[in-house]
């Protein structure tokens, strides 16, 4: 597994104000939109593309194109909904997934509630969002989701993740193609199961339903 960790002053300053309880919703899902953006561009680094032949006003010369089948990009509901716009304004022909993930907030574990995806992933690259890599339950129930649906090249975008969060992906995909890329690794989780530093609930502050 891979893991890109985002070092970017753009990057941390957004994150600094996402990070303060007194930023309000709509604040929180600009920066949130901005922030994947700029991880989008580290993300899609390994995107597929097809050689092509283009005029330009003085002569011809060789472009690429993204290749088919296009990629596939997976928020997990609800939070990586938040996620969904800044990803596809830097890859619009790319498709749209979604896969819902509860977890339990006693025993941390996650749950499917819903799904809407094709029925074969093979050939494709998906790119799974969610905002938050705690204990990474969740985020590793979805990878595993995505593999069973015959995926072979995962890229998951968090905007914070902790070590125990990636400890558990890596055990999760083995030798598997899995690239994780994060806005910030953080210190740790609390024993509630929250980042900490951390932002809070990451759902809740852009839904503003705290």
């Amino acid at each position: 597994m891979r893991v890109h960790v985002a070092d970017h002053p753009l990057v941390t300053h957004k994150l600094s104000v996402l990070r303060d309880a007194r930023t309000p919703s709509p604040v929180f899902r600009q920066l949130t939109e901005e922030l994947v953006t700029l991880l989008a561009y580290e993300a899609t680094r390994n995107v597929r593309v097809t050689p092509i032949e283009i005029t330009t006003p003085v002569t011809t010369t060789m472009g690429v194109k993204i290749s088919e089948p296009r990629p596939i990009v997976v928020p997990i509901l609800r939070a990586g909904l938040g996620m969904l716009e800044g990803l596809v304004k830097l890859l619009p022909t790319a498709e749209v997934g979604f896969l819902g993930m509860v977890r339990d907030e006693e025993t941390f574990e996650p749950t499917t509630y819903a799904e809407r995806l094709p029925a074969d992933l093979a050939g494709r690259q998906c790119f799974a969002i969610d905002p938050m890599l705690a204990t990474g339950g969740s985020l590793a129930a979805a990878i595993q989701f995505l593999f069973d649906r015959g995926a072979d090249d995962v890229t998951a975008i968090c905007l914070l993740g902790t070590p125990e969060g990636v400890a558990t992906i890596e055990k999760l995909v083995g030798d598997r193609n899995v690239t994780l890329v994060l806005g910030a690794l953080d210190e740790r989780l609390n024993e509630k199961g929250y980042i900490v530093p951390g932002l809070g609930d990451a759902g809740d502050r852009l839904y503003g339903t705290v």
